[in-house]
């Protein structure tokens, strides 16, 4: 299994283990400490010897950061985790605070006093997110201070080993372009700005820069490493040796000279020698890089990543993989669903079982490399919890006339999946039904937009919640996120949120997936990834419009849809969807999954 169910987290330790904090913070001279939920590579999915904020609050999220004063600490979370932070930190020992209600920044100056030291990891933080903080702790008279090696480090004794995992190259077949290639447009754009390098600090941007894939983040196919790319020359690619074969080694090398990650400081203070102008990302890279080449000498031009843009913007290869991965997927998906039906309704069934099944059917495809992030298997009210994880601990039995959310995902080498289906378990209620059916509406209204250049993900993402909203209804995440090829599930910089966002583009690959989640009772969501596709002109219009692809495959649950809340587009949309379903995965299905297939994409409007 790629997922295992050990209990993590809980607040057994967490008032124990402020206390030492505290105390070291005391011999530091320090008035308090903020411990963010992040690596030095400032990665959402961290490797075990990087579960810092865990060790020490017992919260198991993937977002989150502890403030940690000398009399008052708080956890901060966003609307996802609120009711899993309340089950997984002493409630004694942390406030539990939503930043979407109260900023850290905010939180801060209201309780920092003149003088005060607030410490902080510079590791730990981007360059932006301190510029941030000193403004709102030098506003309330404190300083802020970089503290290195973390507080951390001299209390967490059995701290796990960093991982040690071998990189594999990712054929072009699947990459498109070749590494040298994407390397010689960064350094046609570092001649063209008249800058000497750029420092790559994203893992998702070496493993694309490089065409390399690793295994040292769960789930995700990075290498824990650090690049350096100059306007001429070859590229330095800082990485552990230990981790790189022959082959590897010989590829890696025609484009860039290897290195060992703790030669790093010296190459950046050498930088600084050479008075360089050095490009730096200020949302990605950490305060440590600019610390560094500050104290060095270097000449730091503050702008973004430049592999963002292009990674996200999948070419044909990487765009044909991503069809060909949910293809795959859709059949795995769909067996799985097909099963779950024939047996959901024994009461024998549990969410680490259903979890189990469905890795299962995954890895018959005899293509998979890993899933693509713990699966949210929540029954029942365990549906509420946005980001459940099932654990030995909480594990729930699958009951008649309740829901079964599922979200799932899956790494092939030609690319990577995430699906959300909501299941009725038995007859589901009139309420279900129609928060269900709400939910759906919102994602049709994705899934048929067509949109202008320039369009933004902020710009769009009140569409999906609109039918919520007029029913007094709403949800506390993003309709959707960017999705890598076989790479983070979760990729920058495209989004469909709230929060501002860059433009869509063609070959961006996003999620769409609105929810609504009552607690205690259950959660609906229902989430297809989704391409931009290329601007096409509009018969009679005078702009070219693009639009969303749908590239998942698996049909959603009828039971829980109510045609009576749907116009007839959207019924026409659902029927469309369900052909295209039962077209593209009839010939890999057989028997009884095939006859369930057949039954479950029956179009809703009667007609054939």
């Amino acid at each position: 299994m790629f997922q295992n169910f050990d209990d993590i987290g809980g607040p057994e330790h967490s008032a124990e283990r402020l206390s030492l904090f505290r105390q070291k913070l005391e011999k530091l001279d320090l008035s308090g400490f903020l411990l963010p939920r992040s690596d030095r590579f400032q990665n959402e999915s961290v490797a075990p010897d990087a579960e810092q904020l865990l060790w020490l609050t017992g919260f198991s999220g993937s977002w989150g950061t502890a403030a940690i004063l000398r009399d008052e600490a708080a956890l901060f979370i966003d609307g996802r985790y609120t009711l899993q932070a309340a089950t997984q930190v002493d409630a004694d020992a942390y406030d539990i605070v939503n930043v979407g209600e109260t900023s850290i920044t905010r939180w801060l100056e209201d309780r920092l006093a003149a003088g005060d030291r607030l410490g902080y990891d510079p590791y730990l933080h981007t360059i932006s997110q301190v510029t941030a903080l000193r403004a709102s702790v030098e506003k309330a008279g404190a300083h802020l201070v970089p503290v290195d090696p973390n507080p951390l480090a001299f209390l967490w004794t059995d701290r796990p080993s960093a991982p040690v995992k071998p990189i594999a190259l990712q054929p072009i077949r699947y990459a498109g372009v070749e590494a040298a290639d994407k390397i010689a447009d960064i350094q046609d754009q570092l001649s063209k700005n008249g800058l000497d390098t750029v420092i790559i600090t994203a893992l998702d941007s070496i493993a694309w820069l490089f065409n390399i894939r690793g295994e040292d983040v769960p789930h995700t196919p990075f290498v824990h490493s650090y690049a350096i790319v100059p306007a001429e020359g070859k590229a330095q690619l800082f990485v552990d040796s230990r981790k790189v074969g022959p082959d590897v080694r010989d590829a890696l090398s025609k484009v860039a000279e290897l290195a060992e990650p703790a030669e790093l400081n010296a190459a950046l203070h050498a930088l600084g020698e050479q008075k360089a102008g050095v490009q730096l990302d200020p949302a990605n890279a950490s305060q440590w890089y600019l610390n560094q080449l500050e104290d060095a000498g270097a000449t730091i031009v503050k702008a973004s990543d430049p592999c963002i843009l292009p990674k996200a913007r999948k070419n044909e290869a990487e765009i044909a993989g991503s069809r060909a991965a949910h293809l795959r997927d859709g059949v795995a998906v769909c067996r799985f669903l097909s099963w779950l039906d024939a047996n959901a309704s024994s009461g024998a069934l549990d969410e680490i079982g259903v979890t189990t099944k469905l890795e299962e059917f995954r890895r018959a495809s005899n293509a998979l490399r890993d899933i693509s992030f713990d699966t949210i298997a929540g029954a029942g009210p365990n549906g509420a919890i946005v980001h459940y994880r099932p654990a030995r601990a909480s594990n729930r039995k699958i009951e008649p006339g309740t829901l079964l959310l599922i979200d799932s995902g899956a790494q092939y080498q030609d690319g990577t999946t995430d699906i959300t289906r909501t299941i009725a378990i038995g007859e589901p209620t009139p309420d279900m039904r129609r928060h269900y059916t709400l939910v759906l509406k919102g994602h049709i209204a994705i899934a048929t937009l067509c949109f202008p250049k320039g369009t933004r993900g902020s710009h769009i993402d009140p569409m999906a919640r609109h039918p919520l909203w007029n029913a007094g209804l709403d949800y506390d995440h993003g309709t959707g996120h960017g999705v890598g090829s076989f790479l983070a599930v979760h990729e920058g910089p495209q989004s469909i949120a709230k929060r501002e966002s860059p433009a869509l583009e063609p070959g961006m690959i996003l999620s769409n997936e609105p929810g609504y989640y009552r607690a205690g009772q259950y959660g609906i969501r229902i989430e297809n990834l989704i391409l931009v596709t290329e601007p096409e002109d509009i018969p009679g219009g005078d702009r070219p419009m693009m639009r969303f692809e749908t590239l998942t495959l698996a049909p959603f649950d009828r039971r829980l849809i109510d045609p009576a809340l749907l116009s007839r587009d959207e019924i026409d949309w659902i029927d469309d969807y369900h052909r295209t379903v039962f077209a593209r995965l009839n010939g890999a299905l057989e028997g009884e999954t095939l006859n369930w297939l057949r039954q479950v994409t029956e179009p809703l409007s009667g007609g054939s």
